[in-house]
């Protein structure tokens, strides 16, 4: 007697791949020059901070978020997520610059899980210090080269993307 049932398909891991939407010319002339400036550009913006300042870029950012926030002083947890790093890369820094007493650490007095760092006299200085220099880098290698409208595009294109990853890097 025949069967009724039809015949298993292959399970859907068996299934060959999409054939992936390869970069046309423009899109990959795109690419490289991102990849390229971006690297070149953190390359001489590191080398800068720590010519000047004895900073690394990612301790230069620290301090200025230390900076922009009430009282001086974030969540450790709330840094990390501004600075778009580890926590432990974060515990890394923070520990460099509380031995040169530019950051100290306090418990959350409300979670005894919680550490806030806070910037120090002396951190504010060196911020005052390193800053000037840093912004004329910036403004040297990236802001003076674009006109105001490749400005516009650059970080309205780039908020979109960061906002893209940022949502696809929820737990």
């Amino acid at each position: 007697m025949p069967s009724t049932q039809s015949a298993p398909s292959a399970p859907p891991s068996a299934a060959a791949p999409p054939e992936p939407r390869w970069l046309d010319e423009e899109e990959m002339a795109a690419w490289r020059s991102f990849v390229i400036a971006s690297n070149l550009l953190n390359r001489r913006l590191e080398r800068q901070l720590k010519e000047d300042s004895g900073l690394s870029h990612t301790q230069y950012e620290i301090l200025v978020h230390l900076s922009a926030a009430p009282a001086g002083s974030l969540r450790m947890t709330e840094l990390a997520e501004r600075l778009v790093t580890s926590k432990s890369g974060l515990t890394y820094q923070v520990t460099q610059l509380e031995k040169m007493g530019l950051v100290g650490r306090r418990s959350c007095p409300s979670d005894v899980r919680g550490v806030f760092a806070e910037l120090t006299d002396p951190g504010r200085e060196m911020l005052r210090e390193a800053a000037p220099g840093h912004v004329a880098l910036v403004r040297e290698l990236l802001i003076d080269v674009l006109s105001r409208e490749q400005l516009v595009v650059l970080a309205d294109g780039l908020g979109q993307v960061s906002a893209r990853l940022r949502l696809d890097d929820t737990p």
